[in-house]
C-alpha cells in the first residue's frame, strides 16, 4: 500500500488522488449573476445535500490552483447571496463539460453552451430550463478553507422553491432514477451514469471553445444534432480551413456520398456519427463541406 502525507506531494497530485478516491460525486450546475446582473454558469462537483429541514444544500468552488485565484461563481455568491443549482443529467453532460470552459469575465456560458435561460421566481440568478430538476437558494453562508491554491469555499445554500420536470416523475409522483438519467463526476475525464456506467467527457480545452453560439445556425438548429452533440462541436478552438476540408473530402468515398445526395439530414447523421466516435473535428469538415 502507498502511504502519503498530503504536505509531501504538489497539490494538484493530491487532489487528483482525492478526486479518483472520493467519487461518484454529484454534480451542481451552479448559476449566479454578478452585480451588474451578467448570468454566469459553472459546475462543481464538491457538492451535496446536508438537511431536509431546513432544506440545506454545499458546494464548493476551489482556489485555482495553477494561480490561486477565485472563481467568477464564489465572487457572486458573495456579493449577491442567491444561486440556482440545476442538477445534470446525460442529455446536457457535454454541454456543462463546456460551461466549465474558463471564458472571460461577463461572457454568458449560457450562451456558450448552448442552454436556455429561464427565469427563477423567488431569486434573480437564471435557471437552466433543460436541467430536469433546478433549486433556487439564497446563500446562507460561505465559509472559506484557506487561502491556498486548492483551499475549498464551502457555500451553504438554503432552498427557497425547487422545479422539476414531470416527465422524470414516476406514477407516485416520485422522482424515477431511470428517467432522471443522472450523472456522475469520477476522477480524471471519467463520469458515472445511472444504470448504465462509467463514461468519458474530454476536459475543455485550456484554451477557448468557440461556443455552441458560434456554431452556424444550420447545424444549431439541427434536426438530428443533439444538444451533447453541440456541446462537442463547441469545444473546437479553430474551424478547419477550406483547404482540410476539400482533402477530407476527397480521401472519403462515403463522404462524398453523403455530399452528393444533398440531403442535410443525412449529412448531420454522418456528423454524428464520427462525434461518437470522438472525431469532432471530421464531424466538423463533414458539416462545412456542404
Amino acid at each position: 500500500m502507498v502511504s502519503i502525507s498530503p504536505s509531501e506531494i504538489p497539490t494538484a497530485k493530491l487532489h487528483g488522488y482525492l478526486l479518483g478516491a472520493v467519487a461518484p460525486r454529484p454534480i451542481a450546475f451552479a448559476s449566479t449573476i454578478d452585480e451588474n446582473g451578467n448570468p454566469n454558469l459553472s459546475p462543481f462537483s464538491f457538492f451535496n445535500v446536508f438537511s431536509s429541514k431546513p432544506p440545506m444544500m454545499i458546494f464548493s468552488p476551489n482556489r485555482r490552483v495553477r494561480d490561486n485565484t477565485t472563481k467568477h461563481t464564489l465572487e457572486n455568491a458573495k456579493k449577491t447571496k442567491e444561486v440556482v443549482i440545476n442538477v445534470v443529467n446525460y442529455d446536457i453532460v457535454h454541454q456543462m463539460s463546456l460551461s466549465s470552459t474558463e471564458y472571460p469575465e461577463g461572457v454568458n456560458e449560457f450562451k456558450k453552451a448552448g442552454l436556455s435561460m429561464l427565469e427563477s421566481e423567488l431569486v434573480k440568478p437564471f435557471r437552466v430550463a433543460e436541467s430536469p430538476v433546478q433549486f433556487e437558494c439564497k446563500v446562507r453562508e460561505v465559509i472559506e478553507l484557506g487561502q491556498e491554491g486548492g483551499a475549498g469555499n464551502l457555500i451553504l445554500c438554503e432552498v427557497l422553491k425547487l422545479h422539476i420536470k414531470e416527465e422524470i416523475l414516476d406514477e407516485e409522483g416520485k422522482i424515477d432514477q431511470h428517467k432522471i438519467d443522472l450523472v456522475s463526476r469520477m476522477g480524471g475525464n471519467w463520469y458515472g451514469r445511472s444504470n448504465v456506467g462509467l463514461f468519458e467527457v474530454p476536459k475543455p480545452i485550456s484554451t477557448l471553445g468557440i461556443g455552441v453560439d458560434q456554431i452556424p445556425a444550420h447545424i444549431r438548429l439541427s434536426k438530428v444534432l443533439t444538444g451533447n452533440d453541440l456541446g462537442r462541436l463547441g469545444n473546437i478552438e479553430v474551424l478547419p480551413s477550406t483547404e482540410e476540408i476539400e482533402e477530407f473530402v476527397g480521401n472519403s468515398i462515403e463522404v462524398k456520398a453523403v455530399l452528393s445526395a444533398d440531403d442535410e439530414i443525412k449529412l448531420h447523421q454522418k456528423a454524428q456519427e464520427f462525434i461518437n466516435k470522438n472525431d469532432v473535428l471530421s464531424a466538423w469538415k463533414v458539416l462545412l463541406a456542404k
